[in-house]
Parts: structure tokens; sequence; C-alpha cells
């Protein structure tokens, strides 16, 4: 079971991954060394990997979607391996409820999205999909970011 220590360390880092150490220690009460120690141990479990959100806007792509996908059971390994090779499948998720996945994609032009969308129907036998565009992102990343409402979590 994860312990309110470690906790702790993964809100801070959540809310800021760029602080340092000190800081957290800070912040914390926890020293340094244990917060090094807990990263560490961590590693590869907890924590999947140290990433950062990027504005994609900012780099050109201004067409994002999630999209939900069902296609025919036959073919739904194959489906799904094309997906999590895609250059431009953002995330990847296995889902049920009438679908199979639900990705997120990131395209310069609606076109390009348009046309991708197109190749993967004709490519794999697709049963259903439905296409959200998103226009903004509200709120993103922001579970276990407050330290203070780790209280009100019961593990």
């Amino acid at each position: 079971m994860i312990q309110k220590k470690d906790l702790q360390i993964i809100s801070n880092l959540r809310a800021d991954s760029r602080q340092t150490l000190t800081d957290i220690s800070k912040k914390t009460k926890i020293p340094i060394s244990t917060i090094y120690d807990r990263l560490k141990a961590n590693e590869g479990n907890l924590i999947k990997r140290h990433t950062c959100l990027l504005d994609f806007d900012m780099l050109g792509f201004t067409t994002r979607a999630k999209v939900l996908l069902r296609v025919d059971k036959s073919v739904r390994e194959e489906t799904k391996e094309y997906l999590m090779k895609h250059r431009n499948i953002n995330t990847l998720e296995k889902i049920n409820n009438n679908y199979d996945f639900l990705f997120e994609v990131v395209f310069r032009q609606i076109k390009e999205l348009e046309d991708f969308l197109e190749q993967l129907e004709e490519k794999f036998k697709v049963k259903s999909k439905q296409v959200f565009y998103v226009i903004e992102d509200v709120k993103r990343e922001s579970f276990l970011t407050e330290p203070e409402m780790l209280d009100v979590l019961e593990f």
C-alpha cells in the first residue's frame, strides 16, 4: 500500500515537476534523502514516466480531437498496433460500452485529421466512430496536484 509520504512527494511533483527536492523537503518536512529514495523506488511502477505538457497550438498543431472507435473483432489487435505506432496519436486507451478504443489525435489542420480518419475506415473494419473536436483544455492533468487535498483521500 502506498504511504502518505509518497503521496505528498507525488502531489508536489504533479503540481510542479521542476521544483527541487529541497523545495519539496521544505514543504513536506520529509528529508531530501528520503524523497530521493522514495522517487527512485517508485520509478517504473507508481511513476510511469517523467514528461511535460505541451501547448500544441504554439507548435502549429491546431487540430485536436478525441475519437471513439469500434472495429470488427477480427481486426481489433491489428487496429491497436496501428494506432499505437501512428505519430499523430497522443493518447490511446482501450475502453468498453460498445467501443474498443478512445484516442486523442493531434494534427496541424482539420483536413489532415479527416484524411487520417478516412484511411482508418478504409484500412480496418470500422463498425462505428465518433469524433469530438477539442476546443480548449479547461482542466488537464490536475488529479493529486494539491498536497492539501491528500487528507480527504482514503487509502
